[in-house]
């Protein structure tokens, strides 16, 4: 399984960047992208920035991140995924039979 990580710009050439998510730094290509600055959020995948995130959603991803490394502990993971509390997960309307 392979997941993105919400990673902050910390310094770019235009090709690459040099990105961090909770303490950890790595180059990136952000070729697939058109010149992200010093500061935005992208999701990477692969050493590869993806596309551009707005804060709620980086925010989001990695809390996500943070919920499954508890699960994977055997901790409490429910303060992460607490908007799935007492409901069923939806699919995304796409893929829904309705």
């Amino acid at each position: 399984m392979c997941l993105g990580l919400p990673m902050t710009i910390v310094e770019t050439d235009d090709m690459s960047a040099l990105c961090e998510f909770r303490g950890e730094q790595r180059r990136v290509s952000v070729l697939l992208l058109s010149s992200p600055p010093v500061g935005a959020r992208v999701l990477v995948f692969i050493d590869t920035a993806v596309r551009l995130l707005d804060d709620e959603e980086a925010d989001r991803i990695a809390e996500a991140i943070e919920g499954l490394g508890a699960a994977l502990n055997g901790e409490d993971c429910d303060r992460f995924f607490a908007d799935l509390i007492d409901r069923e997960p939806q699919l995304p309307e796409h893929l829904r039979l309705d």
